[in-house]
């Protein structure tokens, strides 16, 4: 695979700082297939994460999907582009305790600036505790800081 770079990139690279959020949620890039369009993203649940029965609150979990489903469609993006997410609906399919989460996101599809994402949540078993489905918009990296 050639040498990618952007936002996306050069923050995996840790040519750029990882974002504020995403370190909050401990987010650590496994894997990402451009190609295919499908990313692998780790992120630490802590205690400072729980509601008083304690589980991971599901704020924190559609943080942690937005976190997945953004950087599925900037995998394969070009240099000069970023995204812009448009709609975010999160099912929350069972508790999640506190530990590390695996998100794994891939766009379903992308017809010219627009795309179609998803995302689940996985627990230490595999158990899938959350899924994401949303839509974003390519946009120019000039233009990304006036974006929603």
């Amino acid at each position: 695979m050639p040498e990618r770079t952007g936002p996306f990139w050069d923050g995996v690279a840790g040519h750029a700082p990882m974002p504020r959020a995403a370190q909050t949620l401990g987010l650590e890039f496994l894997d990402a297939d451009p190609e295919q369009g499908t990313i692998e993203l780790a992120f630490t649940a802590t205690e400072d994460f729980t509601n008083p029965m304690g589980n991971v609150l599901g704020a924190f979990l559609s943080a942690m999907l937005y976190d997945t489903v953004g950087p599925a469609l900037l995998a394969t993006v070009g240099p000069g582009e970023f995204q812009s997410t448009l709609e975010l609906k999160v099912s929350f399919l069972r508790p999640a305790r506190p530990g590390r989460l695996i998100g794994r996101g891939r766009v379903v599809r992308r017809e010219g600036d627009l795309a179609f994402l998803e995302a689940s949540l996985f627990d230490g078993d595999e158990s899938t505790i959350a899924t994401a489905s949303a839509t974003a918009r390519v946009i120019d990296l000039a233009d990304a800081a006036s974006a929603v």
